[in-house]
């Protein structure tokens, strides 16, 4: 395989930091990291809130987990995660539930007293009432796996408000599987490790990034027609239709808008996440963001609110599918997440650059 003298990274989240890191220190060849953010971190950035001095996500919360030991060890590196365990309730006519749904959610919603082997069979029962063999929709697809009660309750509303479409317009392969716990356990991860970085994200980032090797550019674009060196390897970490300079169209990636309030309480509603899921309610989410630290004099609030930015209103097929598009032949693109920095570290014992 061809020897690269150089790298380009393009997008300073978590694959490209890790990317960056990873041919610093175990290769020693030289990385740009470019980002067209002010700063690095990708979504999982943190800053201190300069009122209340709390050290908020500033694109929404992220809680770092996963199973692969692997992964663990690498990050260990460089951040200690705390004790922090993720759960969810919503809020569904004045009554909270726990999330995802399990056996407290079955119970109290239908005011039984069900064992885990009844309220399978009553579920089955509850799904059978409509029979939808060929699911042709989101709406018939997820009554399809928990029947009509739970999804008109915990799912059908929220789901408008995420995608600013009716679940019947959209498609059923969107929601592939909604996970029912016949057991009273409500922690919304079931991943061996588990956590959100004791020094913040933003110390994370930097840890990763600190190898005098790595040189960053933020406010900066990347564009296939720059001029590149042959000895030099472009890694994208960003939306693929960008990559293509959208010549097939673009793809639907929702974005949210965040609103902040800062409430002079210590507690403001005894859990980190609060989802309402009722389509009249305007929020689709709350996120108490001291929830992940203690002895916070006042509770710094994170909301998602009534109209949700998208660049798409409805999900929509590339214009053209016929037309191929082959990567440029020095760049590797790259998605998101732990499975990918999994790849990454497997790459990087292999010697591959």
């Amino acid at each position: 395989m061809k020897k690269y003298t150089k790298v380009f990274v393009v997008g300073a989240g978590m694959v490209g930091s890790a990317v960056a890191e990873r041919i610093a220190n175990d290769s020693g060849i030289p990385v740009t990291v470019l980002d067209k953010r002010a700063h690095i971190g990708g979504n999982c950035w943190s800053e201190i809130c300069p009122v209340t001095g709390i050290e908020y996500h500033k694109y929404g919360s992220h809680i770092f987990h996963t199973s692969d030991a692997v992964v663990y060890e690498y990050i260990s590196k460089f951040m200690s995660l705390n004790s922090y365990r993720h759960t969810v309730y919503t809020t569904y006519q004045g009554r909270v539930y726990s999330m995802p749904i399990n056996l407290d959610t079955i119970n109290t919603y239908y005011g039984v007293n069900l064992g885990s082997e009844e309220a399978r069979k009553f579920i089955a029962g509850e799904i059978d009432r409509d029979t939808i063999a060929d699911p042709q929709n989101l709406e018939d697809k997820a009554v399809s796996l928990i029947g009509r009660p739970l999804y008109e309750a915990f799912i059908k509303g929220y789901t408008q408000k995420q995608w600013e479409c009716p679940p019947r317009e959209l498609p059923a392969y969107i929601i592939t599987r909604l996970p029912v716990r016949y057991s009273y356990n409500n922690r919304y991860f079931s991943d061996t490790y588990e956590g959100v970085p004791v020094e913040g994200y933003a110390h994370f980032f930097h840890s990763l990034l600190k190898n005098y090797r790595i040189s960053l550019c933020l406010n900066t674009n990347f564009s296939l027609s720059d001029e590149i060196e042959d000895d030099t390897l472009i890694v994208f970490t960003g939306p693929i239709d960008e990559y293509f300079s959208h010549r097939l169209g673009r793809l639907e990636w929702r974005t949210l808008d965040f609103e902040y309030d800062i409430l002079d309480t210590q507690d403001y509603q005894g859990t980190a996440v609060m989802n309402y899921s009722s389509i009249i309610i305007q929020s689709g989410r709350q996120f108490r963001l001291p929830s992940f630290v203690e002895n916070t004099p006042v509770t710094l609030v994170l909301a998602t609110p009534p109209i949700i930015r998208s660049i798409l209103k409805k999900i929509r097929r590339y214009t053209k599918p016929t037309e191929s598009l082959p990567l440029h032949n020095k760049a590797w693109c790259l998605g998101g997440g732990s499975a990918a920095t999994s790849i990454l570290i497997w790459m990087m014992q292999l010697k591959l650059l």
